[in-house]
C-alpha cells in the first residue's frame, strides 16, 4: 500500500513571465547544428546531431580533454618541458597551409605553452607534441582518445590523429562535441578556463582566438572553431547566463561570418525560451513518514542528488508528488528506497526519481518490536 502527497512549487517559476508554446528552432545552412543544456543533457535544437562529419580543429577539444585528465591525475604537470621532435616541427609538410603554434624541433616548451598553444592557437604542431609528450607516439595518443570517447558515449566518433587534419576516417558528430564539450567544461572547469582567452604570444608571435563570440557576447566563454575544405567552417560555443549553461555546435558552415551568427542564433533561442528549474536539493528532508518497530518512529526521507530540469519558460507550477510506501519496517538504511519523487508540469510528468532514506534506522528494541508488531497484526485483522 501506499499514500501520495503534493507539495507545490509554484515559486520557482513566480519571476518568470508568461509565455505561449516555445517557437520551432531557428533554420540554418549549416550541415549540423545541437544545441543542448551542459548541466542537464537536456537537448533544446537537434538538426542532423548524429551525422558524421569531418570535425577538423574541433578535434583539439578532446585533445586538450586528455592534456586535463593526465595533468589531473598526476601522471603529467603543466611544468613538464618537452622537447619539440621533427614530426611536430611547424614545418613538417603535413601542416603546410595549416594552423600553427610556430615551435622549433629540439626546443624546449612547456606543457602549460602547449595546451594554450592547442586551444587558442589551434596549434596542429602543437597537438602532436603534446601527443607525443603524453603517450609516446602520436599512434599511441590516439587510442587513449579513442578510449575516452567511448567511456564519454561518443558513439558516432573515430579519431585518427590529434589534430583534425583530413583523414578518410575520422569523425564526429554535432551530438558528440557537443557531449564532450559539457563534459570537458564540468570536469576539467580549469583547464576550461583558457578557452575564453583571447590571444596567446609565443616566440614573439602573437595569435589571436578564432573564436570571435569572445568579442561579441561577453556570456560565451568558449569553446573552439575548425575548419578544412572538406569540413567546412565549425564552431563549438559556449555561454553561461545567470545559471544556466549551454553549448551550441555548427558543422559544416559557409564561411567564419556564418559559423559565427548561426551559433549565435542557437544560444539565443536556448536562453529565451528555456530555463533551469531546480525543484530539489540534495539531502534536504522531503517527508517523515512513519517506521515500524525502530528505534525512531520515522525516517527522514529525501534525494542524495540535486535535481535540476531544463524546461519551456512558461508560467506554470512544478508539483512535486511524494509517492511512499505506506507500511516502513526498521531496520532502514541509508539509501533504500521508500518510494517515488515525481516532479510534474502543466499535468505532465517531466522527471521522477526515487525517494530514499536520508539516515538509518535500526532496528528497536524487543518490547517496541513485539508493540508495533501486535498493532500491525490488529490493523491487518481490520482490514
Amino acid at each position: 500500500m501506499c499514500f501520495r502527497q503534493v507539495l507545490i512549487f509554484g515559486w520557482a517559476l513566480a519571476a518568470t513571465a508568461a509565455m505561449a508554446a516555445v517557437p520551432p528552432a531557428p533554420k540554418l545552412p549549416a550541415d549540423a547544428y545541437f544545441l543542448m543544456d551542459a548541466t542537464t543533457g537536456q537537448v533544446l535544437v537537434d538538426h542532423n546531431g548524429d551525422l558524421a562529419l569531418p570535425p577538423a580543429s574541433l578535434t583539439k577539444i578532446m585533445t586538450s580533454y586528455v592534456l586535463a585528465e593526465e595533468v589531473e591525475a598526476g601522471r603529467a604537470s603543466l611544468d613538464d618541458m618537452i622537447t619539440v621532435s621533427r614530426k611536430a616541427w611547424s614545418q613538417n609538410p603535413t601542416f603546410n597551409g595549416s594552423s600553427l603554434m610556430w615551435i622549433e624541433p629540439g626546443k624546449q616548451v612547456s606543457l602549460a605553452d602547449l595546451e594554450r598553444g592547442i586551444v587558442i592557437s589551434s596549434g596542429n604542431d602543437a597537438s602532436v607534441a603534446v601527443a607525443e609528450h603524453l603517450a609516446g607516439t602520436e599512434a599511441s595518443f590516439v587510442d587513449v582518445m579513442n578510449q575516452l570517447a567511448s567511456e564519454l558515449g561518443l558513439t558516432d566518433t573515430i579519431f585518427r590523429n590529434p589534430h583534425g587534419l583530413p583523414h578518410p576516417e575520422h569523425r564526429s558528430t554535432a551530438r558528440d562535441l557537443a557531449k564532450l564539450s559539457a563534459a570537458l567544461i564540468n570536469s576539467y572547469p580549469e583547464h576550461y578556463k583558457i578557452y575564453k582567452e583571447r590571444s596567446f604570444t609565443y616566440n614573439g608571435i602573437k595569435q589571436f582566438n578564432r573564436n570571435s563570440l569572445l568579442r561579441s557576447d561577453s556570456t560565451v566563454d568558449g569553446l573552439k572553431t575548425g575548419y578544412t575544405s572538406e569540413a567546412g567552417y565549425g564552431l563549438v560555443a559556449s555561454a553561461q547566463r545567470d545559471d544556466m549553461r549551454l553549448v551550441s555546435v555548427v558543422l559544416g558552415s559557409a564561411s567564419t561570418r556564418s559559423r559565427t551568427s548561426e551559433s549565435s542564433s542557437l544560444l539565443n533561442y536556448g536562453f529565451r525560451f528555456f530555463q533551469n528549474l531546480r525543484p530539489l536539493s540534495a539531502e534536504v528532508t522531503l517527508v517523515e513518514p512513519k517506521v515500524w518497530k525502530g528505534a525512531a518512529d520515522s525516517v527522514y526521507a529525501g534525494v542524495l542528488k540535486s535535481i535540476v530540469l531544463t524546461v519551456p519558460r512558461e508560467r506554470s507550477a512544478a508539483d512535486i508528488e511524494i509517492i511512499t510506501d505506506e507500511q516502513l519496517e526498521a531496520p532502514l538504511l541509508r539509501g533504500d528506497e521508500i518510494g517515488m519523487v515525481r516532479v510534474v508540469r502543466g499535468g505532465e510528468l517531466i522527471y521522477e526519481t526515487p525517494l530514499v532514506v536520508l539516515e538509518d534506522v535500526p532496528s528497536g528494541g524487543f518490547l517496541k518490536r513485539l508493540i508495533d508488531a501486535l498493532i500491525l497484526w490488529f490493523q491487518n485483522l481490520a482490514g
